[in-house]
């Protein structure tokens, strides 16, 4: 739950102002930023626990549709604890809708605008060496963003002793797409399945 109570207009729009400047370093998608998401929402400004932040970010991989809806998944989350929870009924609700406008305009709108403009020019520019080496640099940040939040999201099962299931499913996973044409989407079934059935 949050720690820091009811949120003012000003904590609404340093909320905002964070998110359109993540907008806008999130090379490779919204998720890159996750680890400066947490840093923000959990450790800086307790707005969100460890808890919430991780099942916001796993319950918005699992759905269908694009990654970016974990963000909206936070942004309900801050609204809500704001409000006291749920059980303070419709305001919870209303300041819950209000937290994912607030985030999903964020992330959305800059990076939005920059990628129309940038596109248009850089489709008129393709040929110049400079645009070419520029998508090449991209590759490795990206890859590298990606680790990073994959380690962090990795902090709750750092404990081999207890979590050598999840490990052993993450390396098998990997060498599954690594060595195979094996989709990854049949990956991610089975183990919602394993964890389903309590094996993992």
């Amino acid at each position: 739950m949050m720690a820091t109570g009811n949120m003012n207009p000003q904590d609404w729009l340093e909320l905002f102002t964070h998110f359109s400047v993540l907008s806008l370093m999130g090379i490779g998608g919204a998720i890159t930023t996750a680890p400066e998401m947490h840093r923000f929402l959990v450790n800086e400004k307790n707005w969100l626990t460890d808890a919430s932040f991780s099942s916001s970010i796993a319950l918005a991989q699992s759905a269908p549709g694009p990654n970016v809806l974990f963000v909206a998944l936070m942004g309900w989350n801050i609204g809500v604890n704001s409000a006291g929870g749920l059980a303070a009924g419709p305001s919870a609700w209303w300041l819950g809708l209000f937290g994912v406008m607030v985030t999903m305009v964020g992330i959305m709108l800059p990076s939005s605008i920059l990628t129309y403009k940038a596109t248009k020019w850089a489709h008129v520019n393709r040929n110049l060496r400079s645009v070419r080496a520029f998508k090449s640099g991209m590759a490795p940040i990206v890859i590298g963003l990606l680790v990073s939040t994959g380690w962090l999201l990795s902090a709750a099962h750092r404990n081999f002793e207890l979590d050598w299931k999840l490990w052993l499913v993450t390396a098998i996973s990997v060498a599954l797409v690594m060595r195979t044409s094996l989709h990854l989407l049949w990956m991610i079934a089975a183990g919602g399945v394993l964890g389903g059935a309590g094996l993992l």
